[in-house]
């Protein structure tokens, strides 16, 4: 059966699988797979084609692809910029710029945005896509949409309601079964001097999407779990960390347990969290800035604003394998000879920080995109309502897989004028190599330890 029909295969014991709970009727549900992807995208085009239809994604390597790699040619590497967005045309296109981006373009006269033809690339597994189509009329979130319940191994409501709804979409996103990379991070400073923050590497699993998983998820379920030892610069190599985080947050909080290499031994850590600054980007984002937002939702009341469409990092292979990291950071901005820009549809989600609740942020805005459900740009405001900060992800599927990936991510910090690159993955030879799950022995405490010792 061609990728194509595989697309459009859908089990129909999913549609009739009703519930009482269910997040959406059965007829409602039946636009996936018609209008709408098994994932909840809109399958047609926008009015003046700028936005192409759906018709499955990218499923095949292009030529220089060698099978088992995890460096993977950019397959677009021929195309030319649309057009280019400067601080002089950028109230142009105004309505297609995130606060962020605006930003960028008013404060530095060399921030250009290099826009491409949109290419609608995200491609999943089977399995995913028929269980979205049976999580749409059987999943409910619960503790007030701070948890979900009745979630098999796919988006949990590809028709969203709520800011909750999408947000836990973002959460619980497809991004293959478990991968191992090695990366570099540089931070920018003030000066424009780049300098390595951290060399380092990660080991990223999603138990929630176990192909063998048939039941439904629970309460104490683990949904990703990630472990990190860094071996560079000097003064850090040998630290290391494990994170997991759960499908009830509030009755199961997340974990985490660090290894100081002069201390030599592993301490369960309540500070890898929320607003924590994140010692990886030098205090340039928080621990919850990670793959633009992670964690619990519990400190923000989060608002469906609706749909939009937004100039974003897509399609970013050029910058996330780019073999030399320094050439990506020049001074106040990524360079943006490296950085590919596309029209794409996104979920506006925005969350204000809750009455009595501590947050750096008072409020922060989600673009996550509708083919992937990932978050590819936000935007942090103070307590003042000031624009304090914006994260990016660098969009770069793995064709091969087929497998949705984000690896790059970088965050400008606006008071500082500073900003990190995080996730560049060029000068490996590994690049992100996507592994079977790893024993449960390797995500103890005590695996923890002999991971970082150096």
């Amino acid at each position: 059966m061609s990728n194509h029909k595989l697309f459009w295969t859908f089990s129909a014991l999913a549609l009739a699988a009703t519930s009482a709970l269910a997040a959406v009727s059965a007829d409602e549900a039946k636009k996936l797979g018609t209008t709408l992807t098994p994932v909840g995208a809109e399958v047609a085009g926008n009015a003046d084609k700028s936005i192409p239809a759906y018709t499955g994604g990218l499923t095949s390597a292009p030529a220089g692809f060698q099978k088992g790699s995890g460096l993977r040619p950019d397959p677009f590497a021929s195309e030319k910029p649309l057009y280019s967005i400067t601080g002089a045309n950028a109230a142009q296109y105004e309505g297609k710029l995130s606060a962020g981006t605006r930003e960028l373009l008013k404060r530095y006269p060399t921030m250009r945005v290099d826009v491409f033809p949109t290419q609608r690339t995200a491609a999943f597994p089977k399995y995913v896509l028929d269980n979205t189509v049976k999580n749409a009329v059987s999943v409910k979130t619960t503790e007030d949409g701070l948890g979900v319940d009745g979630t098999y191994a796919g988006i949990p409501f590809p028709i969203p309601k709520t800011g909750n709804e999408a947000m836990w979409n973002h959460l619980l996103r497809y991004a293959g079964q478990a991968w191992h990379a090695k990366y570099d991070s540089i931070n920018v400073n003030t000066s424009g001097s780049a300098v390595l923050a951290t060399s380092g590497e990660m080991t990223v699993e999603y138990p929630f999407y176990d192909a063998k998983r048939t039941g439904a998820s629970g309460d104490k379920d683990i949904y990703i779990r990630t472990k990190v030892a860094y071996t560079a610069p000097a003064r850090r190599a040998g630290e290391a960390l494990l994170i997991q985080d759960y499908i009830n947050p509030l009755q199961n909080a997340r974990k985490g347990w660090q290894y100081l290499p002069g201390q030599r031994r592993v301490k369960m850590s309540p500070d890898l969290s929320y607003d924590t600054p994140n010692p990886a980007t030098a205090g340039t984002s928080t621990f919850d800035d990670g793959f633009v937002f992670n964690g619990a939702l519990d400190r923000f009341e989060w608002k469906l604003v609706g749909k939009k469409e937004v100039l974003v990092p897509y399609n970013a292979y050029k910058l996330s394998y780019a073999k030399d990291p320094y050439a990506v950071t020049t001074p106040n901005h990524i360079n943006p000879d490296y950085l590919r820009w596309e029209l794409h549809r996104v979920w506006v989600v925005e969350g204000k920080l809750k009455e009595g609740k501590r947050h750096i942020y008072a409020k922060r805005t989600i673009y996550l995109d509708e083919d992937t459900w990932f978050a590819l740009a936000s935007d942090q405001y103070d307590a003042r309502g000031q624009l304090y900060r914006a994260g990016f992800t660098a969009f770069t599927p793995a064709y091969e897989q087929p497998a949705p990936a984000a690896t790059a991510q970088f965050f400008y910090d606006f008071a500082t004028g500073s900003y990190n690159v995080i996730g560049l993955l060029g000068a490996y030879p590994d690049g992100v190599k996507y592994i079977n799950a790893l024993p449960e022995k390797q995500w103890t405490p005590d695996a923890l330890a002999g991971a970082g010792v150096r």
